[in-house]
């Protein structure tokens, strides 16, 4: 009789230590969610919302538990609370973030490499964009919101000079990322575009984490981990080079190395200019990577060596005069980005450059070493997928040392520059359809001891399930040249704001944007001289605008096989800088930019064809026959470039590259004779390009490897 009564009590007590949670789950539009798994961390004890999103189980827990709520398509609900006090719950559910169904931050920045919305390159299109020739920057020039420039190379963005935009490496700033050359000839990146698979290319309002930059910045991410060894032989019409990659536990190591000598093509192809010793460059990069348990190193470093001598053309010397350069660029960069929690990321950054140039110009010899570093730390805190705030530090330091022999009368120069830079911002999404980013950064120069502020600031809306629309807005702030502050150390920063508000579309593998900006320069550098010199009167009395509407549509579905976009850019700008005597457009800027890219794969052939075609308007010059600054402008730019990929096998590629195939004589400008002849009139000399065209072959082989070669060029 005892036992029975001890089993009733037992019973009992089991019974009412039972605690009822219930509640009612609902969408941020207060509809009801059914099938929503909701249980207790750690416990069986749970249930799945019915129709009506209400949910009610029993538990037998007590104190302190943690009430989980999951829905696919939805940020998880996590509550801790007594179990006492979960009784009809009211739970309202998040929709998930994803770069598919999110709204993306995209006002002024294009992407490649990656899968979000915005993305409007992939890496392949960086090798096979005809006139290109492989190199990163010539095919983001057939991008909206840059300028044609072929006489030049290099980047220019919305109405600012090559040198307000800045290239980083894995978040690293690159100091000298162009291969040095003279009037006429264009440049190209130091870079190979094989070591790269992201590349974020900002025309205007970037993030505060940039800083030193008024116009743009291209960053380049070199591959994290390679998930094959090969090895990689290239024979080409100006030279050959290969590469090898290795992996072993959690190593890897990639490494290249190119040779161009340009005397057997100069033979063979006729070229405007009269070489002495034809161009010829060395390069080699490596990349080695290391695998943490949270995380991954990667160190990186280049080597570059090129020289040349020509005969420059010159309207007031009739045989011309002797140019000759040689230039030895050595840089570097360690980089660590892991996990410090599960909430919490770093980056850590180090980077050294080292430029050495030797001019010799008749009678006058230059020798210029610049030895440059930037050490960067950032840390990132995901509070949820709603809420991200990231904030660092970096320092910058580059000395510069020239040496000037001028008719034998030797002149010395140095300068060094620090800047310390302070950055934070928060990226917020109140919803799938609103998002934000909000921040600023400081500097400090220690030329002018002066501190600077740059609020930066984006936002998005979701118009549809394929639209968006999205603004930004910044201060923005870069150093003086070293060049010339050898000369005049106390010139401040100069300045830009921007304002951008763009439009984004895309489904389907189609893709529409659409962007106007305004820019605005204050405190722009002015000198009273024809070129810089210690004895130049220098000010920050300069200003200027840039305005404009950039456009761009990709389309990789309406006809099979064939892949094509359209850019173009209307800018409007004009500036007083330098040594300008009135405010003008600026001859590196044309109103008008238009590019056709097409690429079409021929499956009976096993090839890829290309075309690009550029256009731009006449660029402004000076005619010294009228009156007026920068007075007249030149014809338009026209050029049709075409390639050829041919797949001999999956490993083999034979590649075909021809510039200006119709032979167009491009005009850039006219130089004029300093005096004038006897009726007056002053003689010139067309400024034309380097060759009438340019002829490229390459044959590409891939050893032990598995991929398809044409998914490398």
């Amino acid at each position: 009789m005892k036992k029975l009564i001890l089993f009733i009590l037992l019973i009992s007590a089991a019974t009412t230590a039972q605690t009822t949670i219930s509640g009612t789950i609902t969408d941020s539009k207060k509809l009801p969610l059914m099938g929503v798994n909701v249980y207790l961390e750690g416990t069986y004890d749970g249930a799945m919302s019915d129709v009506d999103g209400n949910f009610t189980f029993t538990t037998s827990e007590t104190g302190m538990v943690i009430l989980l709520a999951s829905f696919v398509g939805y940020e998880e609900f996590r509550r801790e609370a007594d179990v006492s006090t979960l009784n009809k719950v009211t739970i309202s559910l998040r929709e998930s973030m994803n770069e598919l169904n999110t709204v993306v931050l995209s006002a002024g920045s294009f992407s490649a490499g990656d899968s979000s919305k915005a993305s409007a390159l992939k890496p392949l299109d960086i090798v096979t964009t005809a006139g290109a020739v492989g190199d990163v920057l010539g095919a983001l020039q057939t991008l909206p919101g840059t300028t044609a420039n072929p006489d030049d190379g290099r980047l220019f963005v919305r109405g600012g000079t090559a040198d307000e935009t800045q290239i980083f490496i894995d978040g690293n700033r690159v100091f000298s990322p162009y291969i040095p050359t003279t009037g006429n000839i264009p440049t190209r990146g130091r870079f190979s575009p094989f070591l790269f698979d992201g590349i974020t290319f900002s025309t205007g309002g970037y993030s505060a984490e940039y800083g030193d930059a008024l116009s743009s910045i291209l960053l380049l991410n070199t591959i994290n981990f390679p998930t094959q060894e090969e090895t990689e032989v290239q024979l080409m019409s100006v030279g050959f080079g290969g590469g090898n990659t290795q992996i072993w536990d959690d190593n890897s190591l990639s490494v290249n190395a190119t040779y161009i000598n340009l005397a057997p093509y100069n033979d063979l192809v006729p070229q405007n200019n009269q070489f002495i010793d034809p161009y010829q460059s060395f390069n080699g990069e490596a990349v080695y990577r290391h695998k943490t348990d949270k995380g991954l190193f990667k160190a990186y470093g280049a080597f570059s060596y090129s020289d040349f001598s020509l005969i420059q053309e010159d309207i007031d010397i009739e045989d011309g005069f002797f140019f000759g350069l040689r230039n030895r660029n050595y840089y570097g960069n360690l980089n660590y980005n892991g996990e410090l929690s599960q909430s919490w990321d770093v980056q850590a950054a180090l980077s050294v450059s080292r430029d050495h140039t030797d001019l010799n110009i008749t009678t006058t010899t230059l020798e210029n070493a610049e030895t440059a570093a930037h050490a960067k730390l950032k840390l990132s805190k995901r509070y949820n997928n709603y809420f991200k705030l990231f904030f660092g530090a970096e320092q910058f330091a580059i000395h510069s040392n020239e040496k000037v022999l001028f008719e034998n009368q030797p002149f010395h120069t140095r300068i060094s520059q620090y800047n310390t830079g302070a950055f934070a911002e928060a990226e917020i999404f109140a919803s799938k359809e609103l998002a934000f980013k909000i921040g600023g950064r400081a500097d400090y120069f220690n030329t002018t001891q002066k501190a600077t502020l740059s609020p930066r600031w984006s936002a998005a809306i979701s118009l549809s399930e394929s639209s968006q629309l999205s603004a930004a807005y910044g201060m923005f702030h870069q150093q003086i040249d070293n060049s010339i502050l050898q000369y005049d150390s106390s010139l401040e920063t100069e300045t830009a704001q921007h304002y951008i508000l763009n439009f984004l579309h895309k489904k389907n593998n189609r893709m529409l944007r659409a962007e106007a900006y305004y820019k605005k320069y204050d405190h722009l550098l002015t000198y009273d001289s024809a070129m810089p010199s210690f004895d130049s009167s220098y000010s920050n009395d300069g200003n200027g605008y840039a305005a404009g509407l950039d456009l761009f549509w990709r389309d990789e579905q309406s006809i099979k096989n064939l892949e094509y976009w359209i850019s173009y850019s209307y800018l409007d700008t004009e500036r007083l800088y330098r040594n300008y005597p009135e405010t003008a457009t600026p001859a590196f800027a044309t109103d008008h930019n238009l590019s056709i890219v097409t690429k079409y794969w021929m499956e009976d052939l096993q090839s890829q064809v290309g075309f690009t075609y550029n256009y731009s308007s006449g660029r402004p010059f000076t005619n010294a026959n009228e009156n007026g600054f920068l007075n007249d402008t030149a014809a338009s730019f026209q050029s049709l470039d075409f390639n050829w990929a041919y797949l001999i096998d999956d490993q083999k590629i034979l590649y075909l590259s021809i510039s200006n195939v119709l032979g167009r004589d491009n005009v850039f400008g006219y130089q004029y004779s300093n005096t004038p002849d006897v009726q007056g009139q002053f003689d010139r000399r067309t400024i034309g390009q380097a060759a009438d065209r340019f002829i490229f072959i390459g044959f590409f082989w891939t050893i032990g490897g598995k991929d398809n070669q044409l998914d490398n060029l």
